[in-house]
Formats: C-alpha cells, structure tokens, sequence
C-alpha cells in the first residue's frame, strides 16, 4: 500500500517541479530581455533619433510599428498593460527613452493604460490630431516622434490629465524588489 501512495505522489512532484523551474525561468527571461533591450532611467538624452521606413521596421514588431510609426490604435482591453498594477516604468518601445512610472499610472475604466503625468513633461510631446473628426492632443515621443497615444482633460489630480496610452508603444519594466 505505502509504494502504491508513493507512485501517485510521483507524478505530482514532477509537476510541482516543472512549474518551479518554468516559473525561475520565465523571470530569467524577463531580465535577460530587458538587459536586452537596453532599458535605463538614466538614458534621458533627447537628441532626436531619425530612421528610415524600412530601419524602423527591422527593429520594432509589427504591432509597435503601426502604433509608433503610421499612428494605429490597438483594441481597448486587449493589450499588454491596461491592467498591469506591477510598480516601474514605462519606455518607449522605439527609442527607449523613459517615459512614465507606475506611480502616476490609474485606471481610467478606457482599457488602455492610462497615466496622469509624464516622469518629465519634456519626455514627450503634444501635436494636434485632428483624424477622425475630433480634435484631440496627440502624445508623441520627444527622441523618436513615436506615436504614443493622446491627452485628454478628464483625468485625476494633481494634473487633471488623461495620457492614454497604447501598451505596443510601451515597453514596462518592472522594479527590482530589494
């Protein structure tokens, strides 16, 4: 009796074990794609970053670059950040330049992540939109001149504005937990 409880212990303490190592993995990866990536707060240059069509493209995904590059906007709700609630920052997924932090980061019941200040008002720009019939505040990239998304003046205090935000411009980088 005792080696039959023994064997059917056996196959969930395999599973328990590869969902350990899979969970240990998968924040490896996350790291190493962020070392990647060249994340930094410090890298605050705003020299402006001009590329070609066809060098934005090697470099960004396909969603990134219909967001960043022809002004695309992705469905509300279903995109990578909307809901994140994790501390730490947000960069452009074009140039790298930090952008946002979790701190400002609220809910705004849109479906895309929504921010109510910039982590320097210098890091991005406002142009007038007026696509679609509206008038609107579009957010742009002060390095690259990504499209990021659009402003709006409906948003919590202290700024009483609304950056919202698509995830595929964005890049988020976690804290480290010390």
């Amino acid at each position: 009796m005792k080696t039959i409880y023994q064997i059917a212990l056996l196959p969930i303490l395999f599973i328990v074990l590869i969902s350990c190592i899979e969970k240990k993995n998968s924040k490896f990866k996350e790291l190493t794609q962020a070392e990647q990536e060249g994340l930094s707060l410090s890298d605050t240059s705003l020299k402006k970053i001009k590329k070609t069509d066809a060098e934005w493209k090697k470099v960004l995904t396909s969603n990134q670059y219909h967001i960043l590059r022809e002004q695309g906007t992705e469905a509300p709700f279903k995109n990578a950040y909307h809901d994140n609630h994790k501390k730490g920052n947000y960069f452009c997924a074009g140039c790298k330049l930090p952008l946002f932090n979790s701190k400002t980061k609220f809910d705004s019941g849109t479906g895309w992540p929504s921010f109510y200040a910039p982590i320097e008002k210098n890091r991005v720009i406002e142009v007038i939109d007026e696509s679609h019939g509206m008038v609107r505040g579009e957010i742009v990239c002060a390095r690259c001149e990504g499209h990021l998304g659009h402003v709006f003046n409906d948003g919590p205090n202290p700024t009483g504005l609304r950056y919202c935000m698509n995830s595929g411009s964005l890049i988020f980088l976690a804290e480290n937990k010390k």
